[in-house]
């Protein structure tokens, strides 16, 4: 069964091909320089300088000094100069750590900083999946052991309800939500990979019998047996959405309230949007009934006019933040929130950034 490690994901996610080159604009507060803290990533550096922060190639293309921004470190130095009118980003060594023994160097070298924290979507790339709600209902499952035991580790051996054609391998999975769009429909079953299982016996009884093996988590009754591959990590080529727009339904942290680097699931599929679509995120209050005691919509005892008597009055959207999707799914797409200045909740719009 096909697994990537974060070293893997990194070298697929952060090979990025060049970007059209594209007019940047510098904010007004751009700081003159700026020092690398460790967590930073490209992302919150290109936030202090551009609205845009999808741009930030634009500020390295014209600099041959940074042959690649990725082997930016902790502890360098950032600054801009304007070059023929474009503004150029450099890099000041923190010479006390470049003047280093080769043998210190080695050692104690940081790592660069990559594009966007890796480090906090590797897990939803390895060990999350979406997949239909028939496929779901067809899995076989555990059923329990001669124990008599609740939950299963690594080495227990567990019958299992036999569905169909085995297969050597599987992963344990375990159903963390059914998602829905705004109107209730179903567009899948978010499943969480617990372990894996090897088969052990095909035809014990009318059942199967497996071995857990290589436990994230305990297993339990009831959890599902999946032999399908889980989403490949897929590359990424940085563009803002134009004419897409979907919704916030779930996010993957079981939380009421998200905020900068939760990852959410939008409503939009693979045939919508690709992976590295820059997205704003909106929110949208109710509709107001204006009168003589204006009410909001959502408030108990409204009563609306069966004529469209100009009385309700729509919010406009409110931009919030941003979110970029970096895993897409036959109907729904997860995303990672780069910037907010607020709480994001289900519900929120998607669209052009």
């Amino acid at each position: 069964m096909r697994k990537f490690t974060l070293k893997t994901l990194l070298a697929v996610l952060l090979a990025l091909p060049a970007m059209v080159s594209l007019a940047v604009t510098l904010k007004n507060d751009a700081p003159e320089t700026y020092t690398v803290k460790k967590n930073d990533t490209l992302w919150d550096i290109a936030s202090l300088y551009l609205d845009k922060p999808w741009l930030w190639p634009e500020l390295w293309r014209n600099n041959t000094q940074i042959v690649n921004p990725h082997l930016i470190y902790p502890g360098d130095v950032l600054r801009i100069r304007m070059v023929d009118g474009k503004p150029v980003m450099e890099v000041v060594r923190d010479k006390k750590r470049m003047t280093l023994s080769p043998e210190m160097v080695k050692e104690n070298k940081p790592s660069p900083i990559g594009m966007l924290p890796w480090s906090a979507i590797a897990i939803y790339v390895n060990q999350n999946e979406i997949i239909s709600e028939d496929d779901y209902d067809m899995l076989p499952y555990l059923l329990g052991n001669q124990s008599a035991s609740l939950n299963f580790v690594t080495d227990d051996v567990v019958l299992s309800r036999r569905y169909g054609r085995p297969d050597d391998q599987y992963r344990v999975v375990r159903k963390q939500s059914t998602i829905r769009d705004t109107e209730g429909e179903v567009l899948g079953i978010q499943i969480h990979h617990v372990a894996d299982a090897t088969m052990l016996e095909e035809s014990a009884g009318a059942q199967w019998l497996v071995k857990v093996d290589d436990s994230n988590f305990e297993a339990r009754r009831g959890d599902r047996l999946f032999s399908g591959e889980f989403t490949d990590a897929q590359d990424m080529v940085l563009q803002a959405a134009t004419d897409q727009r979907g919704h916030v339904i779930g996010n993957l942290h079981q939380h009421n309230l998200l905020g900068k680097h939760d990852v959410v699931i939008v409503d939009l599929g693979s045939s919508d949007i690709a992976p590295g679509t820059v997205m704003g995120l909106y929110a949208q209050g109710p509709d107001i009934i204006d009168g003589e005691k204006p009410r909001y919509a959502n408030e108990s005892n409204v009563v609306r006019s069966v004529f469209n008597d100009g009385s309700t009055v729509q919010q406009p959207a409110l931009k919030v933040g941003e979110v970029i999707i970096f895993k897409t799914f036959d109907k729904a797409s997860y995303g990672i929130i780069t910037r907010t200045n607020g709480v994001v909740k289900d519900g929120f719009i998607v669209a052009k950034p």
